[in-house]
Formats: C-alpha cells, sequence, structure tokens
C-alpha cells in the first residue's frame, strides 16, 4: 500500500478489548462474518462475557492473517449509512490459521475441549455439492482428496468430520456446527453433508456425529460490499492510522438463529439482538428470495444494462419498477411470512437499502458463482409459481439475464469476467451454437443448477426461451421496462 496509508502507523488492539480465550473457530474467516457475526460475539462478551474469543481459519490463501496478524487481529468496521460513515474495532478475533499451511494445527484447535462452537461462512462452492440436490459431491477434487488423505483435509465438511472424529475418539462433547452462508436450512443441509461424508470415512463416526452435534440452522442479513484500496486510504486519511483489513457494511443488520446449541454453550446473543428462535425457514426463505433473490436481479440486469452498483441499477426506473414487480407478483405471493413480519414493509425496507449511496456494492460482485446461487435465490419462487399455475415472467428474465451474462459477452460486445465454478461449461453451450432455444436446452440439461421436475416443464422452457429471445432482442434494460408496475 503506497500513499496516505504508507505514511501511518498501524492500527492495535484497544486496550479495553475482551480478553478472552479461544471458545469458536471460524472457517472461511472473511468481509460478512467480520462485518456481522464477529461484532455480535463481541458485543455479546462485553455485556455478558464469556469465552468466546474467535479463531480465524483460512481454507485457501495467507492473505488475510498475513494482514491482520501485524494488528493483533484487530480491524476496522465502517458503517456505510446515507449520512456518513461510523467506525467502530472489531476486536473478537484472537488469531488466524491457514488450513493448507498446516492442517494439524487446525484440527487441533477444533479438537480443543474449550472450544464450543465451529462456525463456517465458505460461500455456497465450500460445501462441495451439488446445489439442485444438496447432496455431497463425492467427485469433488476436496473431497476425493480429503478421503484419500485423511490427516490432512482440504475442504471444509472435511475438517468438520476429522475433527469431531478426534473428539469423539477423546471422549469430549461435540461442538456446535453453525453455518452462516445464504443456503436454505443451512443447518440441515450441512449436517446431511456431514454425514454422507463421516459414512464413507466411519460408520461408528456418523452414528456418534447423528446422535451429539447439533446443526442448528440460521439466517444472516448485512450487505457488505468489498474492501477496495481506496476504502483504505480514505480511512487512513481520516484515522491516522493504517488498516490492512477493514471492512465496510450497512447501517442494517440481522441475525436469526434456531436455539439449539450443544449442551446449550453460546454467547449471550440475544442480549444483543440476535433472535433466537424454533424455525428459522420462514426468515431464511424472506430472506433468500426477497434479497438475494432481487440482488441476483439487479446484478444481472444491471450489469448488463451498464450499472456498477446496485444503488446505480435501483435509481434506473426500469429496473426499480421490474424489481417491485417481482416483489408483488412473483415472490411474496408464494412466500409464508415469518411471524408478524409484513412482506411488503419488509420490501419498502429492501428498497431504501438498495439506494443507500454509502454502499458500493458492484453488480460483478453479486453477480459471482452464479450457478450455484440460483437453485436458492430464485429456482424455489419459480417452482412454486408454477406449482400455482402462476407463468413467472420476470423471474424467468433474470434466469436468461444470467444465462446471457455467462456467455461472457456483454451486450456492447465487451468480455465479461465470469467467476463461476462452471463458467467454461457455460460458456460453451454459446460457442458450440445453435439456436436461441438450443441454448436454453443445454442450459436446463444442467442437473447440478436446474432440478429434473423444473427442467422437463414446459413452462419453465418455454418461458426462458422467450424471455432469453427479449433479453437478445432489445437488451436489459428496455426489457425490464415491460415490467414496469403502474404508479
Amino acid at each position: 500500500m503506497t500513499g496516505i496509508a504508507g505514511d501511518c502507523p498501524r492500527l492495535a488492539r484497544p486496550d479495553d478489548a475482551p480478553d478472552s480465550t479461544i471458545g469458536i473457530v471460524h472457517l472461511g474467516l472473511g468481509a460478512f462474518f467480520r462485518a456481522h457475526g464477529a461484532l455480535y460475539i463481541e458485543e455479546a462478551m462485553r455485556i455478558s462475557g464469556g469465552d468466546w474469543g474467535i479463531l480465524g481459519v483460512s481454507l485457501r490463501h495467507p492473505d488475510l492473517r498475513d494482514r491482520l496478524a501485524p494488528q493483533n487481529y484487530a480491524y476496522t468496521a465502517c458503517e456505510l449509512g446515507p449520512g456518513g460513515e461510523a467506525l467502530r474495532i472489531g476486536t473478537a478475533v484472537r488469531s488466524m490459521l491457514v488450513a493448507p499451511e498446516d492442517p494439524g494445527a487446525v484440527l487441533d484447535a477444533m479438537a480443543d475441549p474449550a472450544v464450543k462452537i465451529v462456525s463456517l461462512t465458505v460461500t455456497e462452492k465450500g460445501y462441495c455439492h451439488a446445489p439442485s440436490t444438496g447432496k455431497l459431491d463425492f467427485a469433488h477434487p476436496d473431497i476425493v482428496a480429503d478421503l484419500a488423505d485423511p490427516q490432512r483435509p482440504k475442504s471444509a465438511p472435511g475438517f468438520l468430520c476429522r475433527a469431531l472424529d478426534r473428539r469423539r475418539k477423546a471422549g469430549l462433547s461435540s461442538f456446535t456446527v453453525l453455518c452462516c452462508d445464504n443456503l436454505p436450512e443451512n443447518g440441515a443441509m450441512l449436517r446431511g453433508i456431514v454425514l454422507e461424508l463421516a459414512k464413507r470415512m466411519d460408520e461408528d463416526l456418523a452414528v456418534w456425529i447423528e446422535a451429539e452435534c447439533s446443526f442448528p440452522c440460521t439466517m444472516v442479513d448485512r450487505i457488505v460490499p468489498a474492501t477496495t484500496d481506496a476504502d483504505i486510504e480514505r480511512l487512513a486519511e481520516r484515522t491516522d492510522v493504517f488498516d490492512a483489513a477493514p471492512v465496510m457494511h450497512e447501517p442494517f443488520r440481522q441475525w436469526v438463529i434456531e436455539d439449539r446449541f450443544t449442551g446449550g454453550a453460546r454467547p449471550d446473543l440475544g442480549a444483543v439482538g440476535v433472535e433466537l428462535v424454533e424455525d428459522v425457514r420462514p426468515y431464511e426463505h424472506m430472506k433468500l428470495r426477497c434479497l438475494n433473490g432481487t440482488h441476483s436481479a439487479l446484478a444481472y440486469l444491471g450489469y448488463l444494462a451498464g450499472a456498477e452498483t446496485v444503488s446505480e441499477a435501483i435509481a434506473r426506473t426500469a429496473l426499480s419498477g421490474f424489481i417491485r414487480h417481482l416483489w408483488a407478483n412473483e415472490i411474496i405471493p408464494v412466500l409464508t411470512p415469518p411471524p408478524g413480519v409484513d412482506l411488503n414493509a419488509y420490501a419498502d425496507a429492501l428498497m431504501a437499502r438498495y439506494a443507500n449511496p454509502g454502499i458500493r456494492h458492484r453488480t460483478w460482485q453479486i453477480a459471482m458463482d452464479g450457478s450455484l446461487k440460483l437453485p436458492q435465490r430464485l429456482l424455489g419462487s419459480i417452482a412454486e409459481n408454477l406449482a400455482a399455475g402462476h407463468a413467472p415472467e420476470g423471474l424467468f428474465l433474470v434466469v436468461a439475464a444470467w444465462m446471457r451474462y455467462t456467455s461472457g459477452t456483454d451486450e456492447k460486445g465487451d468480455a465479461i469476467d465470469v467467476r463461476d465454478p462452471m463458467a467454461d461449461r457455460l460458456r460453451a453451450i454459446w460457442e458450440n451454437g445453435g439456436s436461441l432455444a438450443d441454448i436454453v436446452r443445454g442450459y436446463l440439461a444442467i442437473g447440478e443448477i436446474f432440478p429434473a421436475f423444473l427442467a422437463a416443464d414446459p413452462a419453465m422452457r418455454e418461458g426462458l426461451e422467450k424471455a432469453l429471445v427479449t433479453l437478445m432482442d432489445i437488451g436489459a434494460e428496455k426489457a425490464a421496462v415491460r415490467f414496469e408496475l403502474a404508479s
């Protein structure tokens, strides 16, 4: 880092930070968890105490560890509100390991009896599963490696199984596995994946995990855009302190958790606004479909229309009208609201969050890994509309926009940097040629994305063909105008 940031002293851990030992290991430590869960946990320790310090684990690269270590793992959390920025220092993270450097050290940490929770934010692709079915992909290279070399896991499911096996053999209690990724019934999904892998490793291990280990479902919500070098320079200029790893986030936050922790061991999360419930499904369906589904809509249509950020996209009348159409006519009508929640008011609040000019959430960032996100964010709403006899033409347009985006070329003929585990496979559908109907059929044939019952539905195929033709003929923004609600 050069410029102002390079001339400033390094951020230091505040003297009043909670002095806690490690009670939580977090796999996939990144910007989202540091801007969300870690802040809640720190607040809970300040109010109610407890040893809930966080050991972060990177499953891939040392970059974040190398940025945080000189700061004793403290970092700036920068709240980006419409009226300006508010800063605080996050201190719940106490240390960090990089799994490929020393898998054994990670397993040792997870097997420590002081650790009561192992939480995760590894994104959809980190679970090595097929999103259309929720089943573990035993052909995934990381899972193949985990089974071949049991003492050096690579995947998140592999680390969970091996660490739980150590605890079982040592006669220790299990830890709670707390999934914090945007996946439907995420705890139940992860439990199924872990049990599938455990059965391949040791049937007795699977039986023990099934009986002893809790996997609560959760719903997390906070918009956390990627931190840029410009953000780091701006903060250094404002504070006269260099922070190599700050996080940016919106003011809003929500965390809903099923209150099922092994032995009841958890921070006092209820004291800091976390909603502890019996059933998280209505909350997660609301968020995944209302927020994440329309986020994806803005990402693909917005990117194709030339909008760099969500706030730029929602400022366009055609796109804001299209999003309101989706909520009013295709998403909310097939949702069951959580107790006491007005879904229309929730949608209005989302619109205000999207319009926040302080959040520069790039459409390109949200568009990443679409092949893994579509089943959770869009296909459920489509399937339920079709089952009710309604053709969701707006949602068809969103899926068609994703198809257009993954072709690798935008409406001006410029290349798109498509980041997706299936990028080559998706682009090949376009390169193989044929009609737009052939291209739609090529996409629907991908069983990892589209469930067989949905891919075989003539209304699905015909709706996507019509939407893709419209998109190619008149472009994203003009296609969206057709759905704008009358004022």
